[in-house]
């Protein structure tokens, strides 16, 4: 038998809430409009930690004969601002009422906020503070998610998310990489936390190309000084591009789809050791192609690099790595990264070459001291380096540069050898 919470608020934004919600068995449930909404717990994972660390709150409707509703079609019920404004905070109400029954008290819970209360400001959301405060629930161990959105009013946003940060609640930018994502907004608010919109996984799924923009986005939020989220992960081959992106956590169906039976979400266990375990077995071959890289060419740079010593000229020593069918390019540098020789192409790469990018051709004299390549190989003299696939200034083209610096004639000189990246 279920029975209504007593109305002992004070406040007039939860007095209004509360003879909404109902307890029972299962825990707590809300009553909206005919229908009764349940909390579903979805985990959110720590790959380095390999266990949970949190869990998203999602809502469920049902309708009088128990039968499910879905999510767009509750969201459309309200009409009228204030009713979109009740229905997100009888949500999160609801939500916290039931995480606070669970047996959990150190990780987090990521809430949704409506766009709405984000866009009508700290005054239209001071009752999530009184909320917190009438539940004994810890601001810290709230994650707010802002839905990323078009706005007018970036002050008021910004004052807005100030105002969580300032009941000590995190904050996290949610589906950033779709719509109107930007990192402008990620300087302007500085959330705690960025997820990643699955479309970005999808993509990195599916291209190559897409996959290492995934892995410069993750660097860049890092660099900005947000943890990064990566949801919508529902496959083995896509937890391995999380693994290989860097991302701090995980979410999706893989691991575990949100549950309505809240105690044995909170139980739920993921093998993240059987996955690390596979990701370092494969990272020389499949996830890290530099290691049968390095193993191919080791001996070709060497013969190379001794051929020049011994006076052979350029062009006839870098003939057994120009041969390569692989092979873009070689050039050679000195310790300052000034180019001085002539760039050697591929005879069997002509193909691969762009006539529009023809004016980025002739490197004469060029200077690659910006270049990572470069550093890495003075840092480790005598032997091969092998860069992450990133795109060619000279001639627009996805490429991996060998690299492998050695002495001649007292100097250091640093030989250069560009594969295609196909």
């Amino acid at each position: 038998m279920s029975k209504s919470v007593v109305n002992q608020s004070s406040e007039p934004e939860l007095d209004l809430l509360t003879p909404m919600l109902n307890h029972a068995d299962a825990g707590w449930t809300a009553s909206f409009q005919g229908l009764k909404l349940r909390t579903a717990l979805q985990p959110i994972f720590s790959i380095s930690h390999k266990r949970i660390i949190g869990y998203e709150a999602l809502i469920r409707a049902f309708d009088t004969d128990n039968a499910s509703v879905l999510p767009l079609h509750l969201f459309q019920l309200p009409t009228s601002d204030p009713e979109d404004v009740l229905l997100d905070r009888l949500c999160r109400y609801l939500h916290i009422q039931n995480f606070a029954t669970l047996d959990d008290d150190v990780n987090w819970l990521f809430l949704n906020v409506s766009p709405r209360v984000v866009a009508t400001g700290r005054r239209h959301d001071s009752f999530f503070g009184q909320l917190l405060s009438r539940i004994g629930f810890p601001p810290h161990r709230i994650v707010v998610e802002i839905v990323e959105q078009p706005t007018d009013d970036a002050e008021q946003l910004r004052d807005t998310v100030n105002y969580y940060k300032q009941l000590g609640c995190l904050t996290a930018i949610d589906d950033f990489g779709a719509g109107h994502s930007n990192f402008e907004r990620i300087w302007n608010l500085a959330p705690d936390i960025v997820k990643l919109d699955r479309q970005i996984l999808t993509r990195a799924t599916n291209d190559k190309r897409a996959r290492q923009i995934l892995n410069g986005i993750v660097s860049l939020l890092h660099q900005s000084g947000c943890l990064v989220l990566l949801e919508g992960v529902e496959t083995r081959e896509q937890a391995m591009i999380a693994i290989d992106g860097g991302v701090d956590f995980v979410q999706g169906f893989y691991f575990r789809r949100p549950g309505l039976e809240l105690a044995d979400v909170t139980r739920t266990a993921s093998d993240l050791d059987a996955l690390l375990n596979d990701y370092k077995k494969n990272s020389e071959t499949e996830l890290d192609p530099t290691y049968e890289l390095s193993r191919y060419f080791r001996d070709r740079f060497q013969q190379a690099t001794e051929s020049i010593r011994a006076g052979i000229t350029f062009a006839s020593a870098c003939r057994p790595l120009t041969r390569h069918h692989t092979v873009s390019r070689c050039y050679l540098i000195d310790d300052k990264g000034v180019q001085t020789e002539d760039t050697l192409r591929s005879d069997n790469m002509i193909e691969c070459f762009d006539p529009r990018f023809r004016p980025l051709e002739n490197t004469h004299n060029a200077d690659w001291f910006r270049q990572h390549y470069l550093r890495q190989a003075l840092n480790q003299p005598n032997r091969l380096q092998v860069t992450r696939p990133y795109l060619s200034v000279t001639g627009a083209y996805m490429c991996v540069t060998l690299s492998q610096a050695f002495q001649h004639d007292d100097t250091t000189k640093v030989l250069c050898c560009d594969i295609i990246s196909r």
